[in-house]
C-alpha cells in the first residue's frame, strides 16, 4: 500500500475516475443553493441531487468530486471518538443513468488494489452487501474475485432516505489488524462495533423509486434510469495510508494540533485522554468554522449562523481547559488554509477576512464566557443546598447559551461532589433538535424521477434574444397529466415547440408571458409560465382555449410590455451588483436574486446593515450610469476568454463550454443568460425600496425602476402631503420644522407628567408609611400605589429610604393589565439575612411573573394584577418565618 498525503489521496481518486470518462465537478459552497431541505451541504451527492431526481440532465452522465460537507447532528461525539467530524470531505463517483454495478464494482476494486493507484493489499479488504442483492454478490465473487469469506450479508445495506431514488449498497472495509479488535469477540467482523475493520467506501446502487405510500422496499418499482452514488471519506482513508490510530493523527489535523500545543499552557497532545478531547475538538471546529465563514456564512443566533457560533464557542471553552485564555482561534485560520491549499486555495487567499470574523466573535464570547463561569459557580452552590443535583434545564442553558459542553458541566459537578440531571438535559436537547428540524422545512431531500421529461429528447431552440414574435413554430409535444398526447382541447397543458421566443425562468429571472395564435390569427392558448426541462427544452405551461395538435404550426407572441419591464429590472440587478461591489467591497458577493416586472430583489453577503449614506451612494451611482445612457451588449464566447475580459461569474453556477457575457458599457460585465434592456437610459430611474437582513450575514435590497420608481415617488409624495396636513404645515418644506416643534412639546409634556407622577408617588408613599405591620421579629409595610410605571415605585422607595420606618417595604402597582412589585430591605435586615432578591422570588408568582435584584432592592413584573394582595400576604408569611 502506498503512503499518501491527503492531497495525493484526493488527487489520485479524481484522476482515476477522470481516466474512466468522468467529469471532475468542483467542490461547491457549503451553503446549499435552492435547497431549503438542507442547512448545510452534508454529503458528496447533495450538490448533484437535480441530476439524480431527473430534473436536469448533465452534460456528462459520469461525474466525480471531492465535496466539503458539514454535519452537526452528533456534535457531542466530536473529540471522543476516532472519526467523528463536523467538517469532512466526501470523495465520490457518480453515474446518472449510464454505467451500473458491472462497472462500478470492478472500478472500485481497481482503484483500491492496482499498483498504479492506491495499491492496497487485497487480503485486507472486506465487503458487505444487501442480502437480496444477488447481482452485486456475483460481481464481487466472480468478476472481481473476492474470496467468499471476505463477503458478508448485511440487512442494513439499503440506502433509503424517503421518497425518491433508493437502492442496495456495498460497503468496503479495510482490516487494520488484530490489535484493533473489540473486547467483545462477537463484534469482530466488518460492520461490527470494532476499530479493526474500518469502513472506507460505500457504493450505492440507486435502482428503485421509493413512491409515496410505499413502506417495504420489496414493493419499490425500478427507476427509469439507474444511478451510481459512492462516498469515500477522505479523513478515514487518509488514516489508513498514514497508519494513524485515528483521523486526527493525519496531515489533515496534526498541523492544527501542533499549533494549539504552542498556544496552550505547556500541554501536549497525548498527555492525557481528557486533554486529547480538547485538542481534537478545537482542531475539528477550527476547520469547520474557517470553511463555513469562507463560504459566506457568519455567526448569528439562528440557522447556519447559530451552528458557527456554537462550534466557535465550544472550541473556546476547550481552549480554556488547555490553559488558553487569550483570543486564539483566529490564528488557526491560516494553518487550516495551508493544509487545504492544494484544493481550496481560496481559504488562504481570504484568511485575513475569515480571521477577522473569528476574532470579533471570540472577543464577544469572552464576555459571555465570564458570565457563564459565574453562572456555573452559582449553579453548583445552589445544587449543594438542594439535593446535590444540577437541574437538566440549567445544564442545557449553560450548553446552549454559554457554549458549555455537558461534559464540562459534569466535570465541574464531580469536582464539587454533585451530579447532573442528564435526562432533563437530553429532553431539552431533543426539543431543540425538533425545533431545528422544523425550521429546515419538510421538503423532500430528493425528488422522484419523472421518466417522461427525462426521456424527452425533442430539439427546442430559444430565439428570444432577437425575436419576440415567431410564426410557424411547430408544436412538437403536448403533455397533459404527465402523459404525451397528440391533441388537447381545453384546460392546462405543457407544450414544447421546435423554436420559441418565450424566456424560461432561470437565474432568478421570471419567465415570459404571452399568447399562442393559430393560422387564422385566433388565440388558442395563453402562456402562463415557461420552465426548462431536464434536457433543456422550454416547457410552456398554457391555458388552452381552442384545440391544439402536434406537428401543427402556430404563431407565438411574447407580451412585450411585460418582457421589457422584466428585462429593465434585470439590467438594474447587474448595475446594483456592480455598485455594491464598488462601494461596499468585493467581499459583498451575490447570494441570490429575483427579477420580476414589478421590481427586483437582490441578496448579498454582508456582515451588518448597510448605512443610509452608503445606500444613497449606491442609488446615486446607478442613476448616474442610467443618465450616461450606457449601451447594453452581449456576446457568446468560451469561459476562459470571458474571464480574461473581467466578466464576473457566480461561484455556485456551472457553465458550459460556451458562455454568454452581458456588458453594460465599461461599468459591468457578467456571465449571464437572461434578457436585458438595450441601454441604461431605458430604465428611466432606479430607486431602493428597502434594505434588510434575511439571515446570518445576508442582506437584501429591494428596488424598482422606470414606472415602478415613478409610482413609488407618487406614493411618497402622497404620504408627505398627508403628513403636512396633519402637522398643519402650509408648505412641504416646513414639515420637518413642524415635526421638531411637536417633538419638543411632547418631551416637555412627558417631563411634566413624570414630575407629577413622582410627586403623587411620594405623597402616596408618605401616607402609606404610617401603616406598619409586624411579621415575626421584623416590621413590614405593604402598599398598592396609583402610579403609571416602575419608576413611580422606585420614587416611593427612595422616600422610604430617607427615614426607613420599617425593616421591609413591599410596593405594588397596577399598570394597565399588568402588575409591578418592588421590595426594599434596610441594611440591618440585610445583615440578618433578609434579602430583597429572595423575597421577590417568593411573591412574584402571585402576579404571574418573576424578578430579581440586589439584597437591598429587587423588582418583578407579571400579568396578574389580581394577585397583588396575595403577594402582600405571601411576603408577610415568608418574613414571619425568618
Amino acid at each position: 500500500m502506498k503512503e499518501l498525503s491527503s492531497a495525493e489521496t484526493r488527487d489520485m481518486f479524481l484522476r482515476f475516475f477522470e481516466s474512466k470518462g468522468h467529469k471532475i465537478e468542483p467542490s461547491q459552497s457549503l451553503i446549499p443553493k435552492d435547497d431549503p431541505s438542507l442547512l448545510w451541504i452534508n454529503s458528496g451527492v447533495s450538490t448533484l441531487k437535480k441530476y439524480f431526481d431527473g430534473s436536469v440532465t448533465p452534460e456528462n452522465r459520469r461525474m466525480t468530486n471531492a465535496q466539503k460537507a458539514i454535519r452537526t447532528n452528533d456534535i457531542e461525539n466530536v473529540g471522543h471518538t476516532a472519526r467523528h467530524h463536523t467538517l469532512f470531505e466526501m470523495m465520490g463517483n457518480f453515474s446518472i443513468g449510464d454505467y451500473f454495478k458491472d462497472q462500478a464494482i470492478p472500478w472500485a476494486w481497481e482503484l483500491l488494489t492496482s499498483p498504479d493507484w492506491y495499491d492496497m493489499d487485497p487480503d485486507k479488504l472486506y465487503v458487505t452487501v444487501y442480502p437480496n442483492d444477488e447481482e452485486s454478490k456475483r460481481i464481487w465473487l466472480d468478476t472481481v474475485g473476492l474470496p467468499k469469506d471476505h463477503l458478508y450479508d448485511e440487512p442494513d445495506n439499503f440506502w433509503d432516505i424517503g421518497e425518491g431514488p433508493s437502492g442496495p449498497d456495498s460497503e468496503i472495509f479495510y482490516d487494520r489488524g488484530e490489535k484493533y479488535n473489540a473486547d467483545d469477540p462477537n463484534e469482530n467482523y466488518p460492520g461490527g462495533e470494532n476499530d479493526r475493520y474500518l469502513e472506507i467506501w460505500n457504493i450505492v446502487f440507486s435502482q428503485y423509486n421509493h413512491l409515496p405510500g410505499l413502506t417495504d422496499n420489496k414493493d419499490y418499482p425500478e427507476l427509469p434510469h439507474k444511478n451510481i452514488d459512492t462516498g469515500m471519506g477522505l479523513e478515514r482513508v487518509v488514516s489508513v495510508f498514514q497508519h494513524a490510530d485515528t483521523n486526527f493523527e493525519t496531515d489533515l489535523f496534526l498541523p492544527i494540533i501542533h499549533a494549539i500545543e504552542k498556544m496552550s499552557d505547556g500541554k501536549h497532545y497525548g498527555d492525557s485522554e481528557d486533554l486529547d478531547v480538547s485538542f481534537k475538538v478545537i482542531a475539528d471546529h477550527a476547520r469547520a468554522v474557517t470553511f463555513a465563514i469562507g463560504d459566506g456564512a457568519l455567526p448569528s443566533n439562528e440557522g447556519r449562523g447559530y451552528i458557527i457560533r456554537r462550534l466557535l464557542r465550544r472550541a473556546v471553552v476547550h481552549g480554556r481547559r488547555l490553559g488558553i485564555n487569550q483570543v486564539f482561534l483566529k490564528d488557526l485560520v491560516p494553518v487550516v488554509g495551508e493544509i487545504m491549499q492544494s484544493y481550496y486555495p481560496e481559504i488562504l487567499e481570504n484568511a485575513d477576512y475569515i480571521a477577522s470574523i473569528v476574532e470579533k466573535e471570540e472577543l464577544r464570547f469572552n464576555k459571555t464566557l465570564t458570565a457563564g463561569l459565574q453562572l456555573l459557580g452559582e449553579v453548583t452552590k445552589d445544587a449543594k443546598e438542594h439535593g446535590g443535583v444540577i437541574d437538566g434545564k440549567v445544564a442545557f442553558k449553560l450548553y446552549d447559551t454559554y457554549g458549555f459542553p455537558l461534559e464540562l458541566t459534569k466535570e465541574e459537578a464531580e469536582d464539587q461532589g454533585l451530579t447532573v440531571d442528564e435526562d432533563g438535559f437530553n429532553q431539552e436537547m431533543q426539543a431543540q433538535q425538533e425545533r431545528a428540524r422544523s425550521a429546515r422545512g419538510k421538503q423532500a431531500s430528493m425528488g422522484i424521477q419523472d421518466s417522461l421529461l427525462t426521456d424527452l429528447q425533442t430539439d427546442s431552440a430559444y430565439v428570444g434574444w432577437t425575436d419576440l414574435d415567431v410564426t410557424d413554430a411547430v408544436l412538437a409535444d403536448i403533455i397533459v397529466d404527465d402523459q404525451l398526447v397528440d391533441s388537447v382541447e381545453d384546460g392546462k397543458a405543457t407544450l414544447v415547440f421546435d423554436r420559441t421566443p418565450f424566456y424560461a425562468e432561470m437565474g432568478g429571472q421570471v419567465a415570459d408571458r404571452g399568447w399562442i395564435m393559430d393560422e387564422n390569427g385566433e388565440e388558442v392558448a395563453e402562456v402562463l409560465d415557461v420552465q426548462k426541462g431536464p434536457n433543456g427544452q422550454h416547457l410552456h405551461t398554457v391555458s388552452v382555449e381552442k384545440p391544439l395538435s402536434v406537428n401543427s404550426a402556430y404563431h407565438l407572441i411574447v407580451d412585450e410590455a411585460y418582457h421589457a419591464a422584466v428585462s429593465k429590472n434585470h439590467t438594474a440587478t447587474h448595475m446594483l451588483d456592480q455598485a455594491i461591489r464598488n462601494i461596499l467591497g468585493n467581499r459583498s458577493t451575490q447570494a441570490g436574486s429575483l427579477v420580476t416586472a414589478d421590481g427586483l430583489r437582490y441578496d448579498f453577503n454582508y456582515n451588518e446593515p448597510v448605512p443610509a449614506d452608503k445606500l444613497q451612494e449606491i442609488e446615486d451611482l446607478i442613476n448616474q450610469k442610467i443618465i450616461e445612457n450606457l449601451p447594453v451588449s452581449w456576446l457568446e464566447t468560451d469561459k476562459e476568454s470571458a474571464e480574461k475580459m473581467g466578466a464576473v461569474a457566480e461561484f455556485s453556477e456551472k457553465y458550459g463550454d460556451k458562455v454568454r457575457v452581458v456588458s453594460i458599457g465599461d461599468f459591468n460585465s457578467e456571465f449571464d443568460g437572461g434578457t436585458h434592456a438595450k441601454s441604461t437610459v431605458e430604465l428611466g430611474m432606479f430607486k431602493i425600496v428597502s434594505e434588510q437582513g434575511t439571515g446570518a450575514g445576508v442582506r437584501r435590497i429591494e428596488a424598482v425602476t422606470g414606472q415602478g420608481a415613478m409610482n413609488l415617488f407618487k406614493q411618497h409624495d402622497a404620504w408627505l402631503n398627508q403628513a403636512a396636513q396633519q402637522v398643519k404645515a402650509p408648505q412641504l418644506s416646513q414639515v420637518n420644522e413642524k415635526i421638531e416643534n411637536l417633538q419638543t412639546n411632547l418631551k416637555e409634556a412627558e417631563h411634566q407628567a413624570t414630575a407629577l407622577e413622582q410627586k403623587l408617588a411620594s405623597q402616596s408613599a408618605t401616607a402609606a408609611f404610617s401603616d406598619v405591620q409586624t411579621a415575626g421579629k421584623y416590621s413590614l409595610i405593604t402598599s398598592e400605589l396609583s402610579v403609571e410605571s416602575m419608576d413611580g415605585l422606585r420614587t416611593a422607595a427612595d422616600t422610604w429610604k430617607q427615614t426607613m420606618p420599617s425593616d421591609v417595604l413591599v410596593l405594588a402597582a397596577k399598570v394597565g393589565d399588568k402588575a409591578n412589585l418592588l421590595v426594599a430591605v434596610n441594611p440591618e435586615a440585610v445583615q440578618a439575612g433578609i434579602k430583597a432578591g429572595d423575597l421577590i422570588k417568593v411573591i412574584a408568582p402571585a402576579i404571574g411573573g418573576g424578578g430579581g435584584g440586589r439584597p437591598d432592592m429587587a423588582q418583578a413584573g407579571g400579568k396578574n394584577p389580581d394577585g397583588i394582595q396575595k403577594a402582600f400576604a405571601d411576603a408577610k408569611s415568608w418574613l414571619a418565618e425568618k
